[in-house]
């Protein structure tokens, strides 16, 4: 298959948590132990730093890796979802994984896949892991799809677990507490392997204190630990929790393993992230005389933070482009929104994307106003061309409403 063919297979054959959502969801890791068996484990070829969390690890992620390629080392950067490209997924040294090696990998096999029944993101992690493993990386940065005990990338044994944050997302998974989803997530802690945590609350401390405890790790609170950050070109008000755990992570690496790096290190690849990894979608400029905004930030805890930051901005009237999926709890993010906006309602286009006259008419139960459009790219245009110079457009809701203006 060519590589729109194989990509067309993986997204249409596979359940896919990005398309589908629910159906997508294995609830254990018997598929992903039996991959790797077939794939003779090259899992356990590979030096892991495992980051998990409701918000903020691939930020983290990207900003580890950026930081070890500023040491001189081979970096494997393993993120989801992805906004372009499917080979976002898998990156050495900030290059995608190339076509090639996707289309044969597929090809190898797809009867195995079909046969085993095997998900989307469980043969993802595979061909990561393979990718990795051939390539001889020297340390692989691996961030948690969803949750952390249940995840299929919850079969390596790290050189450190890190934990951003916890939040109320994904609930009808991981649990409708933050103490619940702190069970869940503190699932990636292993036996003495040291942890991280980014962010706790009075619900999730007490969690990640018992899990490290059964487990024997050493445990770190980067926010009470680490009080100096240097700048990043990541510049969301929330990358300051961010830069804290990565440091902090940084830390526990040179304390624990041979991993080395420096303060000089840390300053380069925290200004460097986006030219060292590519990332994406993180409160990125897009325009300026309208200032344009966009952010993946979608559930309660990202966006408080985002909103937060559009209060900060001078501008003379705030133009908001927003759509989201079809399961996010309306009543948990649209009250976040400022209600002397103008919105440009629009769908996602994704089989998960909430249908924007359902939005609309949801919104205007909180006082949020605005017209519906067939697409988001409609809508994003509709936005630029209203804004005066002195306006500022957000873009946001969803990684996939972000995704379609890139």
């Amino acid at each position: 298959m060519t590589y729109p063919e194989t990509l067309n297979w993986l997204f249409n054959q596979l359940p896919m948590y990005q398309l589908q959502g629910a159906s997508a969801y294995k609830k254990d890791l018997t598929n992903v132990h039996l991959l790797m068996d077939y794939l003779e484990h090259p899992e356990e070829q590979l030096q892991c730093i495992h980051v998990a969390g409701t918000n903020g690890k691939g930020s983290s992620s990207h900003m580890l890796a950026s930081v070890l390629q500023e040491a001189g080392y081979k970096v494997g950067l393993y993120t989801s979802p992805h906004l372009k490209d499917f080979r976002e997924r898998i990156k050495i040294n900030g290059m995608m994984i190339p076509e090639d090696f996707v289309c044969d990998f597929v090809n190898q096999h797809q009867s195995f896949f079909e046969a085993n029944d095997m998900s989307f993101f469980e043969m993802s992690v595979g061909l990561a892991f393979d990718y990795f493993a051939k390539e001889k990386i020297d340390i692989a940065i691996i961030e948690v799809g969803m949750g952390g005990r249940l995840d299929a990338t919850n079969i390596i044994t790290p050189l450190v677990s890190v934990i951003t944050n916890i939040g109320l997302d994904h609930t009808q998974f991981l649990g409708n507490t933050l103490a619940a989803i702190a069970t869940e997530k503190a699932g990636i802690i292993k036996p003495q392997i040291p942890v991280v945590i980014g962010e706790y609350t009075p619900e999730t401390q007490p969690v990640f204190l018992a899990t490290a405890n059964v487990n024997q790790s050493n445990l770190y609170f980067a926010s009470d630990l680490i009080t100096n950050t240097y700048p990043s070109d990541l510049i969301g008000d929330y990358q300051i929790h961010n830069k804290k755990t990565v440091i902090q992570t940084l830390t526990v690496l040179n304390q624990y393993t041979a991993f080395q790096t420096n303060e000089s290190h840390w300053k380069k690849g925290l200004s460097q992230v986006v030219k060292n990894t590519g990332l994406q979608g993180r409160w990125q400029q897009l325009g300026e005389s309208p200032k344009i905004i966009c952010d993946t930030a979608h559930n309660t805890h990202g966006l408080t933070i985002v909103l937060r930051q559009i209060q900060k901005e001078v501008f003379d009237s705030l133009h908001i482009v927003l759509g989201v999926v079809n399961d996010k709890d309306l009543n948990e993010v649209l009250p976040l929104f400022p209600k002397n906006a103008i919105y440009y309602f629009c769908k996602p286009n994704i089989p998960r994307g909430l249908d924007a006259s359902i939005l609309a008419q949801k919104a205007s139960l909180y006082e949020l106003n605005g017209e519906i459009y067939n697409s988001v790219s409609v809508a994003y245009a509709q936005a630029k061309q209203n804004a005066q110079s002195s306006d500022f457009i957000y873009v946001g809701g969803s990684t996939f409403v972000v995704a379609e203006i890139l």
